[in-house]
């Protein structure tokens, strides 16, 4: 289709101008845009033989809305003429336009132009401008090239490249920056949020989801519980506690997402026990309160966390329902959330390799083993399916339980007249002394859980007593939980760009904060030792996946509950020697970093003030807690605290020795924690250091343009069951 060369309209960008805001056309071949977006730009419109050069400051992907693409790319033929500038000898300027010429006073003379009936401006795909010739396309997974035509009427062809496949294509990568990136994002996805693909498939795709988040779901308790002694006395390493929170953690875990699907962000986020609550956690455990305890350590460590956890809950509850949520979030942004939760996984350095050291031909084989299916073999698809990119955790798990097996039942960990079964303090054989740590470790056999655990066991709220209130570990859980909240909202916006039609809003967010309240006070009603919040894993499971239903989310989640109620389920994954946690915590942390730092792709990464920043927060949430963690340390800590679990014990003898003892551990904790250095600083110096909302990446989180009047958006993040007609006069946790 060519359109007429006889009509000044056609040539007018004031016309033009307005016919695109009619049809909604947004070209990105020409300088013709650019007339459109501003009037204050010039009206002249200049088209070469190539396309245009790129629009310097786009619309980010994140806040466009959605819109229906194509499912082929039609052969399009836009045309476009010629202007040339002339001085005559007379100073007189003239332009020529396809061998006619025009004036100052503006008249065009033009040759007598051959017959022909006007067209209308054709409807166009948008192509998104680039450097280069090959831009990609429509949702069917294609690319279409951009190219001139020779045939002498200034043309450009727009059609579609063979040999493109969506296996080419990675989610999270963020070399494309043109306005349609997050529609190309959805055109690669399997299921989008609202998509329904059937009730076997969303069975499936709901327990894939899970199955490949085993490993954020379960290791956790496997760390805390030997840690606060839990351990039944009548039978020896019988690891019964260890059991039945595992089994809690998936049930807070599967009511927590439904609570979250339903209520909260609405998206198709995983909720479940956060490695933000770890490390306090730890050091609660190890205070001096409580590893003085004798038999019933683990139930009084326990309630004390549960305690301490409720009432973090409630502020957090406060902080997403009140409104006080949207004030905090204009301070928070991907500069500040990217170190925050990349020192959440870098500040477990100590316990990871040190494990997998104890048994290293189990830990480093599995650790290889991991990074090559995840790596090495992301694009090997098997049926359609890339098996070892989105079971990479779980496979390296089972291969290697299974391998340890077999060195277990071979001898390889039986020494001459040592019995792994006797407490090591009970040893009094100097030889066997030596080798009893490596067979607690390494062998399959030390746990009788399986054997001995019941079929059915119902996990309950309460379950290990009432909980304990002390105002000390309360108001460190209370600020763990702003820095849950900070690790959320960055697992909100990483996910919308892949599922939703637009990023949530603030009032969104904040009700997501508040929901995540709620959640975290059932985790301490039944016990599972940390708060349930969004695990950040849940990105790159989306992308891997490719699936974004929220519908098989909570099909996965009622599979979770049902697990719960199998004692079988977590006896066996209480079995799992401690080696082969280790190397999965190596992997899961390593991970965890590298999605914090990925916020950082919202940003301008290439600006020295953002580098500066997250250096900056970054080293110094390693130096400043180490500072605390070595000082004023005596042998009597080290001899009777494991070399894993050292870095916390800072509680009892940081530098703040006042005759306040509450306030001592309030502050040697608090500031002994990575992520709450990395934080503050991060926090303090992108607020106060000039920088543009570009820059920060505030533009692309958040929108000043409202979204309650789009459907799509009401769709996504609208409360069901009419609930959000109820609170549609809350504005700070609507849309």
């Amino acid at each position: 289709m060519e359109l007429s060369s006889n009509s000044d309209s056609s040539h007018n960008a004031k016309t033009r101008g307005s016919w695109a805001r009619r049809t909604g056309f947004k070209s990105n071949l020409s300088g013709e845009s650019g007339s459109i977006a501003s009037e204050s730009e010039s009206r002249d419109v200049e088209m070469g033989a190539t396309p245009a050069a790129r629009n310097p400051n786009p619309q980010p992907a994140a806040t466009s809305g959605r819109r229906e693409t194509p499912t082929s790319v039609p052969e399009v033929v836009v045309a476009s003429s010629y202007i040339r500038k002339e001085t005559n000898a007379n100073g007189s300027v003239k332009e020529k336009e396809s061998g006619s010429t025009k004036g100052l006073d503006g008249h065009v003379n033009r040759p007598a132009p051959a017959p022909s009936t006007p067209v209308p401006p054709p409807t166009l795909p948008t192509v998104p401008a680039r450097s280069t010739e090959r831009v990609r396309g429509s949702s069917a997974g294609g690319q279409i090239r951009v190219e001139p035509v020779d045939n002498g009427g200034g043309q450009i062809r727009v059609e579609r490249m063979k040999g493109h496949t969506e296996n080419d294509v990675d989610l999270l990568s963020q070399s494309q920056d043109s306005d349609d990136e997050h529609l190309e994002k959805h055109s690669h996805m399997k299921y989008e949020l609202r998509e329904n693909p059937g009730y076997v498939s969303l069975v499936l795709y709901g327990f894939q989801h899970y199955i490949s988040m085993i490993g954020s779901l379960i290791l956790i308790p496997l760390i805390i519980v030997p840690a606060m002694g839990g351990e039944d006395v009548a039978l020896a390493f019988f690891q019964k506690d260890t059991a039945y929170v595992v089994s809690s953690v998936l049930l807070v875990s599967g009511i927590s997402t439904l609570l979250h699907t339903s209520f909260g962000s609405r998206l198709p986020l995983i909720q479940g026990a956060s490695f933000v609550y770890l490390a306090p956690a730890l050091a609660i455990i190890n205070s001096s309160d409580f590893t003085s305890r004798g038999n019933n350590r683990f139930k009084a460590t326990m309630r004390e966390l549960q305690g301490a956890i409720i009432v973090a809950s409630v502020f957090q509850v406060f902080l997403g329902y009140s409104g006080l949520m949207n004030l905090f979030l204009r301070l928070i942004n991907p500069v500040v959330v990217a170190p925050t939760v990349a020192a959440v996984g870098l500040s477990f350095f100590t316990y990871g390799f040190p494990v997998v050291g104890t048994c290293f031909e189990i830990g480093i084989p599995q650790i290889l083993l991991i990074v090559f299916f995840a790596l090495h073999l992301r694009k090997v698809s098997i049926m359609g399916h890339r098996i070892f990119q989105i079971y990479a955790v779980p496979l390296g798990l089972g291969i290697t339980w299974a391998y340890a097996f077999l060195l277990t039942a071979t001898g390889a960990y039986s020494f001459k007249g040592c019995d792994f079964s006797v407490p090591s303090s009970n040893i009094l054989s100097e030889s066997c002394r030596r080798h009893a740590y490596t067979m607690q470790h390494c062998r399959t056999d030390t746990s009788k859980a399986l054997k001995l655990a019941a079929w059915i066991r119902f996990p309950y709220p309460l379950q290990w007593g009432i909980p304990t209130f002390h105002y000390k570990t309360a108001f460190v859980m209370i600020v763990v939980s702003i820095i849950a909240s900070v690790d959320s909202v960055g697992s909100y916006h990483a996910s919308s760009l892949l599922v939703a039609s637009r990023a949530p809003s603030r009032g969104v967010v904040g009700r997501g904060i508040g929901m995540e309240g709620i959640t975290s006070a059932l985790a301490g009603l039944w016990g599972i030792g940390t708060g349930a919040t969004t695990l950040t894993e849940n990105v790159h499971t989306i992308a891997v996946t490719k699936m974004g239903s929220r519908r098989s989310v909570e099909i996965g989640a009622c599979l979770m509950i049902a697990f719960s109620f199998v004692g079988k389920v977590g006896a066996l994954l209480a079995s799992i020697p401690q080696v082969i946690v280790a190397g999965l915590l190596c992997v899961m942390w390593a991970m965890l970093a590298a999605l914090g730092l990925s916020n950082l792709r919202y940003s301008e990464t290439g600006s020295s003030r953002n580098v500066v920043i997250v250096g900056l927060a970054l080293f110094l949430s390693l130096s400043i807690p180490a500072y605390f963690q070595d000082y004023g340390v005596s042998p009597d800590f080290v001899a009777t605290t494991s070399s894993t679990l050292q870095p916390y014990i800072v509680a009892s003898h940081g530098p703040f020795q006042t005759s306040f003892i509450g306030l001592n551990f309030i502050l040697n904790t608090l500031i002994s924690m990575n992520m709450l250095i990395a934080f503050v600083v991060a926090f303090l110096l992108d607020n106060t250091v000039p920088g543009s909302k570009q820059e920060r990446g505030v533009y692309v989180w958040f929108k000043g343009k409202s979204t309650k009047g789009e459907r799509t958006v009401l769709k996504d993040y609208g409360l069901p069951f009419g609930l959000g007609r109820c609170f549609r006069w809350v504005k700070w946790v609507g849309l």
